[in-house]
């Protein structure tokens, strides 16, 4: 069986399960999920300039109303056993964990543990990191030795 690695931070949407599910074509895929909360205060500059950037003004806004550092576990938790939950409901084996400190670091621990295949990076966009090359997908392709796909997740 074929296994995929998938870093996101938020829920899969359905398309988002639909779209990772389907990407082999008939393989089976078993998945292994890792969320990482939202930050810090200091991711809250870089997010509301990707929401400039894509146009979304009200959520540039609101930035700094969502739960940030520790108060974010617990919707992490939720968001995660919902995702683990659509995947199995979607016929692919799927377990996960919410990764707090160093997700990189993570990362490559989980691919080396579970023999993974790929690692699939579904992210909303962040023109600034990808811009300096320090986003997840960017990093984790010299740190994992298998490779690395980024895909845009769907937004509801």
């Amino acid at each position: 069986m074929f296994t995929s690695v998938l870093m996101i931070e938020k829920p899969l949407t359905p398309d988002d399960v639909d779209f990772v599910t389907t990407l082999h074509g008939d393989e089976n895929v078993s998945f292994v999920v890792l969320l990482q909360p939202r930050g810090d205060q200091a991711d809250v500059l870089l997010r509301a300039i990707d929401d400039v950037a894509l146009g979304e003004l009200k959520e540039a806004v609101h930035e700094g109303e969502e739960p940030e550092g520790s108060a974010a576990k617990a919707p992490a938790e939720v968001g995660l056993a919902h995702s683990v939950a659509a995947l199995r409901a979607a016929g692919s084996p799927a377990e996960g964990e919410v990764v707090e400190d160093h997700p990189l670091d993570r990362l490559k621990a989980v691919v080396e543990e579970k023999g993974a295949d790929e690692v699939i990076v579904l992210t909303a966009p962040h023109y600034v990191e990808e811009f300096f090359h320090r986003d997840w997908a960017s990093r984790a392709r010299h740190r994992v030795g298998v490779p690395v796909l980024k895909l845009f997740a769907h937004s509801e």
